[in-house]
């Protein structure tokens, strides 16, 4: 016998996370992304160090497109990483930690990674 008013099932799409609900969550998916793609940039930066014949086909493998929109993905993946990271920090030294100033803060990292993620994108492209 059911006794309590809680749903059976529970739709995950309809539920609503409130703004740092999504920036902690993209936090950790960034953090894991970081994390898997490490061999690929060890890579990547060792054939910038090698001879100058592997240094073309690095070249050549990084100007390609889908290559090049995979680096920005990963570049905004370090600043969202980054940026969320020090807002962490300072949650954990108990600064913003009031609801209107918590929410600016989560909006403030998704506003920064997406724009410095632009700027830096057109930048090195």
């Amino acid at each position: 016998m059911r006794t309590t008013n809680r749903p059976i099932f529970l739709d995950i799409l309809s539920i609503r996370l409130p703004i740092p609900g999504i920036v902690s969550i993209l936090h950790r998916i960034s953090g894991v992304l970081l994390f898997i793609s490490l061999p690929l940039l060890l890579w990547l930066f060792s054939g910038t160090l090698n001879r100058a014949d592997a240094f073309e086909s690095y070249r050549a493998f990084v100007s390609h497109p889908l290559v090049k929109i995979g680096l920005l993905g990963l570049l905004w993946a370090y600043l969202h990483h980054s940026f969320a990271g020090i807002r962490f920090l300072l949650l954990d030294m108990h600064k913003g930690l009031e609801l209107n100033t918590a929410r600016a803060t989560a909006k403030t990292v998704m506003a920064l990674a997406l724009l410095c993620t632009a700027v830096l994108g057109v930048w090195l492209w």
